[in-house]
């Protein structure tokens, strides 16, 4: 019988193993920073998630993760929000946790109050709630607590209790070895003591419309109706007799949640039938599921031994993971005839599109697959070896000249299809039915991994590495001519080139470019451009799908455009799934429509679909969380975030964190704010979900953020209004101190500035008549100085004159000494009377005394005091000594002094030679010189 099982159950996971499969959001404990082990989870009115951890309770806003320590450290096992309070349960320990206006948690002890009646080493497991009251669960007691009246009621069973449940608005419980009981008020009433609910472990308990439904540890699902247990069959039955059911949850929309000790989690319909069977090898981080919650938007929680998933069940993306590595990167999917196929790095694939079944190999297809195409009933397979005709899960190959990249059909002739290959283009032929390699068309002998062909039968080739090609066809698509390269639009890295509506679009960084047919170049389309510009370029590649919409993929959305039905123009739909999550490989995204409005996409480790008709408009809230001032390089302070504050200038810079508790794998929240009194315009979308402003100034300020979901806004718009008050020294206090100061200040200003003029004032007099003073004195001087200048040309004119008569008596002398030596020359009579008395004459005209007496008064009236200075300085001259000096003075030669002194000129040679050793003059000094210094 165990063998038996054990092959039911790997068949059953056989048939599995090709199931798409919902989103699941992973948290690792890495993430949230706390311990392993998720005990039991819980969500608010915010949609915020609580979890009970190994460290105490972990608060999830959809952003960041919060742990509170448990109060007395000790592992945390239950947790249950009921209003605004959020009920904890860990070891003798039980209570709640209430949110403050700053937005953190307080926890308040309810078993302080009873602590004497809590047995030793006991351990609180589970929280439920009817009406008021609060039941806390240990494996030993039920603790009732009535929130109204703060009082409690405490049930002790006589065996251990398996575990407490709400159902049909009653509270029942399993002891074990005993039965089903139900509370009634306040005491233990016997439901049932069946044999099948006391040899079975019980792990959860809902009601029906025909009355409960229990499900066991290891045999499944049993109908309590009116006292009597019977079997409720379901598809699991086999997979969890092979499993411990430890946890369960019943969903919303009837189905169950059951989580395994080893063996995952089942998600069953209502009508018994397995949807899911997620374990560790499909998605899940953890084979152990130690508590399950349904929240508000009908996410399925798993808290597990390893960290905390989030499955998205009503998410329209489902996802098939090949852990293996046998599918490999999907490069082309197509629906045909009801038979999947995956083209991959792999090779060709197959599956029954609407089964579980394994994906089938298709023999002789090994190596990549790069597209699939359909034309006149015929599946096309282009493969890195060339190009095969695929029927069922038989390939068979019809052109191995080059590897097919894709296909076109033939305007006109659809007995050809074009293929682009490796090394240019070529054309296959449909010859009685069956199609056959029939030319390569000359001209272009280049990679055509992306071709198309215009109304003129031109053929458009885009080469990534050298650009757009241009080549027109001949009729028989036999030869190509006039081959040209476009310098507009350049080469791209993932550039696309795609007809779609009528019209050639090529694609790359610089935008979306249309082709004019009129003018043969290309356009830039500014409406298409416009998604790169707005998100993040990561690949041209462009795909027309077989209901004629045109895909294109960027950082952190898909987007889609088909023909508007009321103008000419296009309509844009914008699916919000970044790249990092869908995996594809970049510049190879595909795409293809399996039915209706069910859509294929491939990824590098397999492929997920999505239903575009289930991305509707969601109410997302925004909500701000957090709000926080600080000092520079301080801790943070948080503040009332219900009502606006008054905030200290020295505190003035404050930060916003704010969030969208919503658990989305494939949605991801952009945010933009406003500060108005700061900023006129809001920010742009950023991913980041806190923001800080630093240094604002004084005055009142209005916080606003809302949130981008997808294609739309969040409901609302969060605010926040707060005053920054000014710093001390600006307040109204101080400044009627400062205007009592400036008052003060102002007085004896004026006072010193009164003071200060005066002063100047008195300076200015001081001053003016100092420069009065200056100016007679200037005055004088100059009186002096025309008086100087006078004197000084009295002086020269008496030297003038002394010179002049100086000089006459020079001549008057020497012409008398010429007279007497003629006379005395001329006669012979010595004795001549006449003769003498002539000469007589003449000598007492030269006397030499009265010469002297008239030289120096004159000389003493041009040059005052010179005889007395030279006398004082050389007390040894002579009168005659003086009179030389006098004369040298007057800076006469010797001959012109030799008259003067009725002397020989070499006589005064010799009196000027005796005159400079009585002055004991130098050698090198020169008389003359000397004496003109003094």
């Amino acid at each position: 019988m165990l063998r038996l099982s054990l092959l039911i159950l790997l068949c059953s996971t056989r048939l599995l193993l090709a199931q798409d499969l919902p989103p699941i959001l992973k948290y690792s404990p890495s993430v949230y920073e706390a311990g392993n082990q998720n005990w039991m989870i819980s969500q608010d009115r915010n949609h915020y998630i609580y979890a009970a951890n190994n460290e105490g309770l972990l608060e999830y806003n959809g952003t960041d993760w919060t742990l509170y320590p448990t109060p007395n450290e000790t592992i945390m096992r239950s947790v249950k929000v009921i209003g605004d309070r959020i009920y904890t349960g860990c070891y003798m320990e039980f209570g709640f946790w209430k949110k403050q206006k700053n937005g953190r948690l307080k926890y308040n002890s309810l078993s302080k109050k009873i602590a004497s009646e809590i047995l030793a080493d006991e351990q609180f497991w589970n929280i439920l709630q009817y009406d008021q009251w609060i039941i806390f669960q240990s494996l030993n007691r039920i603790y009732i607590y009535d929130s109204k009246t703060g009082g409690f009621n405490i049930i002790k069973p006589k065996n251990l209790i398996g575990k407490a449940f709400s159902a049909n608005h009653s509270i029942y419980y399993q002891s074990l070895n005993d039965g089903l009981y139900e509370i009634e008020n306040g005491r233990s009433i016997l439901v049932s003591d069946n044999p099948i609910l006391v040899k079975n472990k019980i792990v959860g308990l809902v009601s029906d419309s025909e009355g409960l439904i229990a499900q066991t540890q290891y045999n499944g699902f049993f109908k309590i109706q009116n006292g009597v247990v019977t079997k409720w069959t379901t598809e699991a039955d086999d997979a969890l007799s092979q499993s411990s059911v430890y946890s369960t949850q019943w969903l919303s929309d009837g189905g169950f949640a059951l989580g395994c000790v080893s063996n995952g989690v089942f998600i069953l319909s209502k009508e018994g039938k397995i949807r899911y069977h997620l374990t560790q090898t499909k998605g899940l981080s953890n084979n152990t599921a130690l508590s399950l919650y349904e929240d508000h938007d009908h996410n399925l929680w798993i808290g597990l031994d390893n960290g905390i998933n989030c499955v998205n069940l009503q998410s329209p993306v489902k996802s098939f993971t090949d852990d293996t590595g046998v599918l490999g990167t999907v490069y082309a999917s197509i629906l045909y005839q009801d038979i999947l196929y995956i083209g991959t790095n792999q090779g060709l694939f197959y599956k029954n599109c609407n089964s579980n079944d394994t994906y089938q190999f298709i023999n002789g297809t090994k190596g990549q697959v790069w597209s699939l195409f359909e034309y006149e009933g015929t599946l096309f397979c282009g493969h890195d070896t060339g190009t095969f005709i695929v029927r069922g899960n038989n390939a068979t190959m019809v052109f191995s000249a080059s590897g097919t990249w894709r296909f076109e059909t033939a305007p006109g002739r659809r007995d050809l299809l074009l293929q682009g290959n490796y090394y240019g283009i070529s054309v296959l032929q449909q010859v009685n039915g069956s199609w056959s390699f029939r030319n390569r068309i000359s001209g272009y002998d280049f990679s055509a991994k992306y071709f198309e062909l215009t109304s003129r039968k031109d053929i458009l080739i885009s080469h990534e590495y050298k650009g757009i090609f241009r080549m027109h066809v001949d009729s028989d698509y036999r030869k190509g001519s006039g081959l040209k390269t476009y310098s507009t639009p350049t080469k791209g890295k993932n550039a696309g080139l795609v007809k779609f509506n009528g019209r050639i679009y090529y694609a790359y960084k610089d935008g979306v470019f249309r082709l004019d047919e009129k003018s043969g170049n290309f356009v830039k389309d500014g409406f298409l451009s416009n998604i790169f510009e707005k998100d993040e370029y990561t690949s041209g590649n462009l795909i027309v799908d077989n209901s004629n919409k045109l895909w294109l993929f960027t950082k952190n959305y898909i987007n889609y455009f088909s023909p508007g039905k009321l103008s000419a123009g296009l309509k844009q739909n914008v699916i919000p799934i970044p790249a990092s999550l869908t995996n594809s490989m970049l510049g190879y995204e595909n795409i293809s429509r399996i039915s209706g409005s069910n859509y294929l996409i491939g990824t590098t480790d397999g492929y997920y679909t999505l239903n575009i008709d289930d991305f509707g408009v969601s109410n997302y809230k925004i909500i701000i969380t957090g709000i926080a001032t600080n000092k520079l390089n301080e801790a943070p302070n948080y503040i009332d975030i219900d009502k606006g504050s008054d905030i200290r200038y020295s505190d003035n810079n404050i930060s916003f964190t704010y969030t969208v508790p919503e658990f989305n794998k494939y949605i991801n929240a952009e945010y933009e704010y406003l500060l108005e009194g700061l900023q006129d315009q809001w920010s742009t979308l950023s991913s980041k979900s806190t923001i800080n402003f630093k240094n604002l100034g004084a005055g009142t300020y209005t916080f606003k953020v809302r949130a981008k979901i997808g294609n739309s806004y969040s409901e609302n718009v969060a605010q926040y209004q707060f005053t920054i008050l000014k710093p001390w020294y600006a307040t109204n206090f101080a400044i009627i101190v400062y205007v009592v100061l400036i008052m003060i200040m102002g007085h004896f200003i004026n006072k010193s500035y009164k003071n200060f003029y005066q002063k100047q004032k008195e300076k200015l007099i001081e001053e003016n008549n100092l420069l009065l003073e200056i100016k007679e004195l200037e005055n004088e001087q100059q009186l002096m100085k025309i008086r100087n200048e006078q004197l000084t040309m009295d002086v020269d004119s008496k030297n003038r004159e002394l010179a002049a008569s100086t000089m006459s008596l020079i001549q008057k002398n020497e012409l008398l000494t010429l007279i007497k030596d003629d006379l005395k020359k001329t006669t012979d009579d010595p004795n001549n009377r006449s003769i003498k008395s002539v000469i007589t004459t003449i000598n007492k005209n030269i006397n030499e005394e009265d010469t002297w007496n008239a030289f120096k008064e004159a000389f003493n009236n041009a040059d005052k005091d010179f005889l007395k200075k030279i006398k004082q300085a050389h007390p040894a001259l002579t009168p005659n000594d003086l009179r030389l000096c006098a004369y040298l003075r007057l800076n006469l030669s010797s001959k012109e002094i030799a008259p003067l002194l009725n002397i020989s000129v070499r006589s005064v040679e010799i009196k000027r030679y005796r005159l400079r050793k009585k002055m004991d003059l130098e050698h090198e000094q020169g008389l003359v010189e000397y004496i003109l210094s003094i």
